[in-house]
């Protein structure tokens, strides 16, 4: 009940938090004041409550977290007439008093018969509260996503060719918008920007590294050139995330993205390299539901006897790290990345993806140890796992997992299962 002690703390911000129950009473049934007071007085505690009786649902505002507060029995077939002017999935909100128990698992079996969601909410008072919590979490998600607007520069990279989306059925799905931006507006952007525009910064970030190898000032110039363009299309855009084919850009920049992507996750923006797709929108759903960064890892090592796996990559957001090294690529040698330095402990691995979004991973676990090996990209995290590897050499979504500091399986989890998404183990 930890979500509950902490907003009793806060009550002013609760008191912000409201709630719509849409009334169904059976026209039988003559309910005095406080016929439900009980649970209505629990509810008061947390919520402001708005109230619409069913034969208002003109009234209804769509956008709006809503349940079904069953009073009585008999309200079945208002239901099933009102069916298309209802939130859905539906969730059922009874005492049990006047037998609204037994019409709540009356509707919600019609529900399944028709192969749609929906959910009662009875019982422990103090549960309820504590899932009405959830659910509106992840309502209020789920309209955040739907006024996302992700940039794609370039085309995915070419070998991730089990990491696309559809854009329609994403669209469909989840309301995100996608943006094809082309490489040469971010270049064209990048030669106009010069050394004096981004001297200061190069420095401000260089005085905060643990270390800077391999790479020169010129390299970091350059990253930072490219950090300024990236951004300035973002801006202009109105992008909430933005996946840059890497590769691609620095060919044609003589920068890397590394430094660029770092520094965006800082400021808010979710970004990714390779043109991962659903990797993005992963890492943007875990912001929204987590209000963490994340990091877009390689899966470089599995170890079945151990039950961990080893994360890499070459970049990750600085607010990530405890302390960071500036490095070469590890792929080309050149330029600029990161290699991070993550605090040990709890953590979580998950992963978003198919076509249109619809399967997911999920796992909490332990950050043992950041390696250094040569061979491997510059951040290295090993972590160990509390479902069996096993997974990511049998059933994996794809090659990039997402790493988030913290457990956060039970908001995930929750998230993704209310959108009738798939979990693969």
């Amino acid at each position: 009940m930890q979500i509950i002690s902490y907003f009793c703390e806060t009550n002013q911000l609760l008191k912000a938090m409201t709630i719509t129950l849409i009334s169904f009473t059976s026209k039988n049934e003559k309910l005095g004041v406080g016929a439900h007071e009980t649970l209505l007085s629990e509810l008061e505690k947390y919520f402001t409550i708005k109230w619409v009786d069913y034969t208002q649902l003109n009234q209804f505002d769509k956008n709006e977290f809503a349940l079904l507060f069953i009073q009585t029995g008999g309200v079945e077939h208002l239901i099933t007439q009102q069916f298309h002017n209802l939130p859905h999935p539906a969730v059922m909100l009874t005492d049990g008093q006047y037998n609204s128990l037994p019409a709540a698992m009356e509707i919600a079996a019609w529900y399944r018969s028709k192969g749609l969601k929906s959910e009662i909410l009875h019982g422990d008072l103090k549960t309820i509260v504590q899932r009405i919590f959830t659910l509106k979490r992840n309502f209020d998600v789920r309209r955040q996503l739907a006024e996302q607007r992700i940039g794609i520069i370039g085309t995915p990279s070419p070998w991730l060719v089990s990491s696309h989306v559809d854009y329609l059925l994403t669209k469909q799905r989840w309301g995100v918008e996608h943006i094809n931006i082309p490489f040469e507006r971010v270049v064209d952007i990048y030669r106009d920007v010069t050394d004096n525009q981004v001297g200061a910064s190069c420095a401000a970030i260089a005085s905060q590294a643990l270390a800077c190898r391999e790479s020169t000032p010129e390299d970091m110039l350059k990253a930072m050139r490219l950090y300024r363009a990236v951004r300035q299309v973002c801006q202009e855009e109105q992008l909430n995330a933005v996946t840059i084919n890497c590769k691609k850009l620095h060919e044609k920049t003589g920068a890397t993205c590394c430094l660029a992507l770092a520094m965006l996750n800082d400021e808010g923006i979710t970004a990714g390299c390779e043109g991962d797709l659903q990797s993005l929108f992963t890492m943007l759903a875990v912001r929204l539901i987590t209000g963490k960064g994340s990091f877009i890892g390689n899966l470089s090592q599995v170890n079945a006897a151990t039950n961990n796996i080893l994360l890499s990559h070459c970049s990750i957001g600085f607010k990530q790290t405890s302390q960071f090294i500036l490095r070469s690529h590890f792929e080309s040698n050149s330029s600029i990345s990161i290699q991070g330095i993550l605090p040990l402990g709890d953590a979580t691995v998950v992963k978003c993806g198919g076509e249109c979004l619809d399967k997911y991973y999920l796992s909490s676990g332990t950050i043992l140890d950041n390696t250094n090996y040569l061979n491997l990209c510059r951040t290295q995290v090993q972590v160990h796992l509390d479902t069996d590897v096993s997974y990511f050499l049998e059933k994996a979504i794809s090659n990039h997992h997402i790493l988030v500091q913290g457990n956060h399986t039970e908001a995930l989890e929750s998230f993704f299962q209310s959108n009738t998404c798939m979990r693969i183990e």
